[in-house]
């Protein structure tokens, strides 16, 4: 079920790539989907999975740490995190809840894990700012699961996390690129359509089951840990999905507008130039965060 036209053509799967194993932080394994082998897919700069029950793995979390340039995608599948940072801002992410940072000029945060045991999974996707923004103050929204709309028919179930699914807005608001963040999960046998804006980079991350992603002449199979990037043409505006095997198929669907601009990154800051990079050095180890 979607909104798509009687017109529409559904997007080929152009890459298949499985995340890489890595830590990050104090130590916190994970995997990294974006930011790997696959380098950045603009605007889409990183998409880390954190995924352990066990606290060695994660007990240590995400000290504090800087960033600027970017806006960050916090998805809490299953866990407790505490965000702060030096502006004063606190909160804490519950399972199933989401966290948009706004980082732009800068701010200094740290994420650490409010358990000692159990399970802790979830994801954070970093979003470049175009250069207009860059420069923004920052901001937060900090969502709770019961605020976060979601569609639940005949086998199909859409938490609706920023754009927009039929009818239903997303919970994140104003989010800078207005991109399309789904979290899906289909009963075996079960089929998933939804539109997609032309032009728009487009991939879906799998971390529940398998599935047969693109029209059926032409479908790829994808299963847990395997990231699907979706061919961007002109003439294919639409995303197919069919769950397939003896388990519900679970996926992120995430799609926005190219920005189309230089990127100069290094770590936790993203850029247009090497000047301005420095810049963010300097404006870090001077206090101006």
């Amino acid at each position: 079920m979607s909104g798509e036209s009687s017109n529409s053509k559904s997007r080929i799967v152009s890459r298949v790539a499985t995340g890489i194993d890595t830590k990050d932080g104090a130590g916190v394994k994970l995997k990294r989907v974006i930011g790997g082998s696959i380098k950045t897919l603009d605007p889409f700069l990183l998409l880390d999975e954190f995924k352990s029950d066990n606290a060695k793995d994660y007990i240590k979390g995400f000290p504090s740490h800087p960033h600027r340039g970017q806006q960050t995608v916090t998805i809490m599948i299953e866990g407790n995190m505490l965000h702060e940072d030096n502006k004063g801002n606190k909160g804490l992410l519950k399972s199933g809840s989401i966290q948009i940072m706004k980082a732009a000029r800068g701010l200094i945060h740290s994420e650490i894990p409010q358990q000692i045991n159990g399970l802790l999974f979830g994801f954070q996707l970093w979003i470049n700012l175009p250069k207009a923004n860059k420069m923004d103050d920052p901001s937060y929204q900090d969502i709770q699961p019961e605020n976060i709309p979601i569609y639940d028919k005949d086998g199909i179930r859409v938490r609706v996390l920023a754009g927009k699914y039929l009818d239903i807005d997303g919970a994140g608001k104003d989010i800078i690129g207005n991109p399309l963040i789904l979290d899906v999960q289909l009963q075996p046998g079960k089929n998933f359509t939804e539109l997609i804006p032309t032009g728009h980079t487009a991939f879906a991350y799998v971390f529940g089951g398998k599935g047969k992603f693109g029209p059926k002449y032409n479908s790829t199979e994808v299963g847990v840990s395997q990231i699907a990037i979706l061919e961007t043409n002109e003439e294919r505006d639409r995303i197919e999905v069919e769950s397939i095997g003896e388990e519900p198929t679970r996926f992120l669907l995430i799609a926005s507008a190219p920005i189309n601009e230089p990127v100069a990154k290094y770590g936790p800051f993203v850029m247009n130039t090497q000047e301005e990079i420095e810049q963010a050095f300097d404006d870090f180890h001077n206090g101006r965060f």
